[in-house]
C-alpha cells in the first residue's frame, strides 16, 4: 500500500508530450527527468515526489516506441501510471523497466490533481477521495517482473538461481 498524490492528465496524451524528442538527445534520463510534461505543466518535475501517481483518460503513451517516456516517469519516482487505456507499446515498455501500468476505468474521472490515492496492487484496487476503484489486477508473473525491477532485472534474478 503506498499513498501519493496525484498528477492528472487527460486522453490521448502522446509519448512526445511525456518527453519531447529534442530531450532525446541528452545523455542519460537523469538529465531528461527534468523536462517529463514540459509541455503540459512546466513545473511537473519539480512538484512530483517519489510514490506520486499519473491518472490519464484513454489511450495514455500513444505515438512513438521511445521508452525513455515511461523511463522519465520511474526516474522521477513516480510509483505507477493508471489511465483507463494504454498505449500498447507504452504499456508494454513500462512493465519492461518495472513502472507499474494499471489499467482503472472509473478513477481518473473522479479525481484531480493534487489529491491523493492509494494502489493496493495485488488486490487490483485503488482509494482515492473515500472511495474504493476496482482496476484491472495485473497478473502474477507481471507483479513479478514489476517487484524485480523490470524484464531484465527479473530475468538476470532467473539467471542466478
Amino acid at each position: 500500500m503506498d499513498k501519493g498524490t496525484i498528477f492528472k492528465f487527460y486522453n490521448d496524451l502522446d509519448t512526445d508530450q511525456i518527453i519531447a524528442s529534442q530531450y532525446l538527445l541528452l545523455p542519460n534520463l537523469e538529465e531528461m527527468k527534468a523536462h517529463t510534461f514540459e509541455s503540459q505543466d512546466p513545473d511537473f518535475a519539480k512538484k512530483v515526489k517519489p510514490d506520486d501517481y499519473v491518472v490519464a483518460g484513454e489511450n495514455f503513451g500513444c505515438g512513438s516506441s521511445r521508452e525513455q517516456a515511461p523511463g522519465v516517469l520511474k526516474a522521477l519516482g513516480v510509483k505507477a501510471v493508471i489511465a483507463k487505456s494504454f498505449a500498447r507499446i507504452f504499456f508494454r515498455n513500462a512493465i519492461n523497466i518495472g513502472l507499474p501500468a494499471i489499467v482503472c476505468k472509473d478513477l481518473p474521472d473522479d479525481v484531480q490533481t493534487g489529491d491523493t490515492m492509494e494502489l493496493h496492487m495485488s488486490e487490483g484496487t485503488v482509494e482515492a477521495n473515500g472511495k474504493t476503484y476496482t482496476c484491472t489486477k495485473l497478473p502474477e508473473y507481471m507483479q513479478h517482473i514489476l517487484n524485480q525491477g523490470g524484464l531484465i532485472a527479473s530475468l538476470n534474478k532467473e539467471e542466478d538461481k
